[in-house]
């Protein structure tokens, strides 16, 4: 079940390191939004923490995938709701992004809720 969780972890962390990327004007112009971009990255920085630690700790991956993920979930609707208000960037992309990390998030959960925690035999 650590597999999995891995996976969720690393595809997250990458979108949203490509979405830090975009609003601090790195990959595609015209998209910048610099507290959208701080925001991400350190989303993003925490979700590869989890990773790391599923790797140092395999028994604590479900654990610490429902942590790092409930994280990124939380920061992710904090940037709904700018959205929804006017504060944060509302370019379509936004919107569209927004919409599917919040269902992959949900379906990592999903995953890392399942994982037989501090189970025995568990590798990755």
């Amino acid at each position: 079940m650590t597999r999995p969780i891995r996976r969720f972890l690393l595809l997250e962390a990458t979108a949203f390191a490509a979405a830090a990327s975009v609003h601090f004007g790195a990959s595609i112009s015209g998209y910048e939004h610099r507290r959208a971009a701080v925001a991400e990255s350190v989303i993003a920085a925490v979700l590869l923490a989890g990773l790391a630690v599923t790797w140092i700790a395999p028994r604590w991956a479900g654990r610490v995938g429902l942590a790092a993920q409930a994280f990124a979930l939380l920061g992710t609707l904090v940037g709904v709701l700018t959205i929804a208000v006017g504060v944060g960037p509302r370019t379509v992309p936004d919107v569209i992004y927004h919409v599917a990390i919040v269902a992959v998030l949900i379906w990592g959960l999903i995953v890392a809720r399942r994982a037989p925690n501090g189970a025995a035999g568990q590798r990755g």
